[in-house]
């Protein structure tokens, strides 16, 4: 299903639908919070159907260092002409850029990342004011998905009617985000995170790609820096959601954006409304359209703030030129990438483009 149409039936259905009591009955504790360190090897194995002339790929690495993950180094082998770890000059997202021999007609690579990652989550009593970092301006710029002009700021500016400080513009509109969109399962992948075309046709489903997207370029359009993470999720959550966390060791599909804001108190704070919007319409066989519910309830409060280690940050890029790549930029670069014949592989389509994701522990 195309991501733009309007679906009507779930449109039309009021939000604070009745839940059954099966669902009522359900409620856990989600509460992350700084935890021990745990370390995770990720290999992407990526082989390309029908190679031919000017076959290339870039995966992405994780090229995220700070208090909640530490990458590591990736390494990478393959039958390969060429290869190089490339950094993205205006975002710093890393790469491994790839190309095979013209005659090549099985292409593969296998790329080994390493990092360690930890709970994150904020204390609201502690205002430590840190400083803003050089880069913070650029956390308020428009890219091509997330304009913060017409529509956008319009809505954003609803939303946060009467609030003046940065902690309650991004709670209101956090809380906006939650109620007023909904997770799509149709939707291919982790959505495509056109945000103006989803408020212009009011179809305000989709999936994190979309959601986050949202809520960051609504936080940007009214002066708060927001920015979306890309990466993957690498093992089970702790509190027994398994909409929070990988299913398997196999995370070929586990990709998830996440977002954070810069609050001027706390510097850089976690946020996931989508994860709460996936709870809501997967964490059990109802839709529970209330994050009042007591299964939503714990999670919608936490992720104002927090984050379970279970993740692995790739980057925070917008506009991405690959390089060699005559293509148009990616909105965003959180899957494997390739050409072949001069054409653009599509990222998930299993017939021409096949890989395979595992972690371990």
């Amino acid at each position: 299903m195309d991501r733009r149409t309007f679906v009507a039936a779930a449109a039309a259905a009021p939000f604070a639908t009745a839940v059954s009591p099966v669902a009522l009955a359900q409620a856990r504790t989600y509460a992350p919070a700084t935890s021990d360190w745990r370390t995770f090897e990720v290999v992407t194995r990526l082989d390309i159907a029908n190679a031919g002339p000017g076959t290339r790929a870039w995966i992405p690495v994780p090229n995220v260092n700070n208090d909640w993950q530490q990458s590591s180094p990736s390494t990478w082998s393959g039958n390969l002409r060429e290869a190089a770890l490339v950094t993205d000059p205006a975002s710093g997202a890393q790469m491994i850029a790839v190309a095979w021999s013209d005659t090549e007609k099985a292409p593969y690579l296998e790329v080994t990342s390493r990092f360690r990652a930890r709970n994150r989550s904020i204390d609201w009593s502690r205002k430590t004011r840190p400083a803003a970092p050089s880069d913070l301006g650029d956390h308020l710029k428009p890219t091509a998905l997330l304009p913060t002009d017409g529509i956008v700021a319009k809505t954003a500016a609803s939303a946060v009617s009467g609030k003046t400080s940065d902690l309650d513009k991004a709670r209101a509109l956090y809380d906006w985000v939650v109620h007023n969109t909904y997770r799509d399962p149709a939707v291919r992948g982790c959505g495509v995170g056109d945000i103006k075309g989803m408020l212009e046709t009011g179809n305000l489903g989709g999936k994190c790609a979309d959601l986050n997207a949202l809520f960051v370029g609504l936080c940007r359009s009214v002066g708060v820096p927001a920015r979306d993470l890309y990466g993957i999720r690498v093992a089970k959550s702790a509190f027994g959601y398994k909409e929070l966390g990988a299913g398997s060791t196999d995370i070929s599909k586990a990709q998830h954006c996440r977002a954070e804001v810069w609050l001027t108190d706390y510097g850089w704070v976690a946020m996931d409304p989508a994860d709460v919007a996936k709870v809501m319409r997967q964490e059990t066989s109802v839709w529970i359209r209330e994050p009042r519910n007591a299964l939503v309830a714990p999670v919608y409060g936490a992720l104002f703030g927090a984050w379970e280690g279970n993740w692995m940050g790739y980057n925070a890029a917008h506009d991405v030129a690959l390089p060699g790549s005559k293509g148009a930029k990616l909105g965003f670069l959180m899957y494997p990438q390739a050409e072949t014949r001069g054409e653009r592989v599509d990222s998930l389509d299993p017939d021409t483009f096949k890989y395979k994701i595992t972690v371990a522990a």
